[in-house]
């Protein structure tokens, strides 16, 4: 087995161009719309520092220096609430800032998953890492990547997140054939297929957007040709890496994850989000559900 070191690194990779929310994406990076007060993005590094990872890299495009900006200090605001004694919104303000050691790193054109992973590569180095994808966002009582670091150190390897979907569902991600292990949420991967057809999936379980992947797969990444899409696939280079041996990063596991995830890649889920997080906000829900029962009461009469 390779040499299991420990996960320090995570890579968020924020520089798609975020078509769906057109026109609101102009201007304003997708992953910075709010989820009721605080950009998404920002869940998602939250994620990252809770499960020990606190050296994240950022693989951004042009028109996302808001994502730089969100992270930094800002010194003329934080002046500004000091003077009027406001401590709580001085705090919300600086602990983005606070958060971990932030890197950036551009993505220079579109090519996909895979190849703004390949992005990381010298700030990784050959150390093992973890992939966080902005439009998927886990319940931070879940404690997923967390999980798949304890999968990585026990059994090497790559980790991917799975979830199962129904059949009809699973054209839209990477679908994964399963082979059981003594674990009930663990299970090694034999093989990845890119959004198949229903009837062509190996399984109902789909990657979600949290990866746990040895250093071996830039290698796979740098000789891996344009998949679906005429993009580079992170799932093409991981079902490689499935076949191959393990004392050269081989293996690829799958943790089943039946915990609470948040999709907001597309509006309608985005919505979703916003209105689950702020009925479960101690300050909003008290008055934000009474009249969202009102409001809905009046499309059921």
């Amino acid at each position: 087995m390779a040499d299991i070191a420990p996960v320090l690194k995570a890579v968020v990779p924020a520089a798609g161009l975020g078509t769906r929310f057109l026109p609101a994406t102009k201007a304003t990076p997708k992953e910075m719309l709010p989820i009721v007060d605080k950009p998404a993005i920002q869940y998602v590094v939250e994620e990252a520092v809770d499960a020990g990872l606190n050296d994240v890299l950022m693989v951004t495009g042009r028109s996302k220096r808001s994502i730089e900006d969100h992270f930094d200090r800002a010194y003329e605001l934080e002046e500004a609430l000091r003077a009027k004694g406001d401590d709580e919104r001085l705090s919300a303000v600086r602990e983005s800032s606070e958060l971990a050691i932030m890197h950036y790193v551009r993505q220079g054109e579109p090519r996909g998953l895979g190849h703004a992973v390949h992005c990381a590569r010298q700030h990784v180095g050959r150390e093992p890492f973890a992939v966080l994808l902005g439009d998927d966002m886990i319940d931070a009582r879940d404690q997923l990547l967390k999980r798949m670091i304890e999968v990585r150190g026990q059994y090497g390897g790559s980790v991917v997140a799975l979830m199962e979907v129904a059949p009809d569902q699973v054209s839209a991600y990477g679908c994964a054939a399963i082979e059981a292990t003594g674990e009930d949420d663990v299970v090694r991967i034999s093989d990845l297929v890119e959004k198949p057809a229903p009837e062509e999936a190996p399984s109902n379980w789909i990657i979600i957007g949290r990866y746990v992947c040895d250093p071996a797969v830039f290698d796979v990444l740098e000789k891996t040709p344009p998949g679906r899409g005429g993009e580079i696939q992170l799932t093409d280079a991981l079902r490689t890496l499935a076949d191959a041996p393990a004392d050269q990063g081989g293996g690829v596991y799958g943790v089943k994850f039946r915990g609470r995830r948040y999709d907001t890649g597309n509006k309608l889920e985005y919505l979703r989000t916003v209105v689950q997080f702020a009925s479960e906000r101690s300050d909003l829900a008290p008055e934000f559900i009474p009249w969202l029962r009102e409001f809905v009461r009046q499309y059921d009469a």
